[in-house]
């Protein structure tokens, strides 16, 4: 019997390979909303973060999130993103 094949997506903190189940999805949706998409399933371009603390912090500091998405990110979605990772 074949094994169905697990999806792996990369961190942009850390720049590691984790299995998608394990990151937090952000979306840019297709009207240009920033998100966050705890099902996974939302469409539009997505960027992966692990629930390191440190991987945030990292994240923010060089604009990975404004990189993979190339446009502004609200200040307001980077307050929900670290009250989000402190109820971790």
């Amino acid at each position: 019997m074949l094994q169905k094949k697990i999806p792996q997506r990369m961190c942009i903190g850390c720049q590691t390979m984790f299995e998608k189940k394990q990151l937090l999805r952000i979306v840019k949706t297709p009207e240009g909303d920033i998100i966050i998409d705890p099902t996974g399933k939302k469409s539009g371009r997505g960027a992966y973060i692990c629930s390191k603390k440190e991987c945030l912090n990292t994240s923010l500091k060089s604009k990975r999130l404004e990189k993979a998405f190339k446009s502004k990110i609200p200040e307001d979605l980077y307050n929900t993103l670290e009250e989000y990772f402190n109820e971790r």
